[in-house]
């Protein structure tokens, strides 16, 4: 039983899945910097935006965690799974992720920030 509440434990997987999925873009600008596209600028702008909204809430859920005292370390990695410890307010956590829910999760956020997140926008504004 963990004693992390849900939205701080949602929060700090934020700081596990937000800097994978801006190594994910940064490894894609350089595909695309390197691709014979006749015109790449719109695929970079695309990438370079998303890094931006994401490079902000990272910057946020950090300056939440430090407030609240709270911290993310990768301890084990194996073919499976990925060790955390979570320091939350004096307690101390182990959790486990299956490597491929990582992964899908990574997946889920890049498709939130690549198109999702406009249809979101526009649902709010009707």
């Amino acid at each position: 039983m963990t004693r992390i509440p849900e939205n701080d434990r949602d929060l700090m997987e934020k700081a596990i899945y937000l800097p994978m999925v801006l190594t994910i873009l940064n490894r894609d600008l350089t595909v695309i910097h390197k691709s014979p596209f006749k015109l790449k600028q719109p695929y970079l702008d695309l990438i370079e935006e998303m890094m931006k909204v994401i490079q902000k809430e990272l910057k946020d859920v950090k300056q939440y965690m430090w407030k609240e005292k709270l911290k993310v370390q990768q301890v084990s990695h194996d073919d499976a799974f990925t060790g955390f410890l979570f320091f939350y307010k004096g307690y101390e956590e182990q959790h486990n992720y299956f490597n491929p829910r990582i992964r899908n999760k990574v997946q889920e956020l890049l498709s939130f920030y690549m198109y999702k997140r406009y249809t979101l926008q526009n649902k709010s504004i009707e």
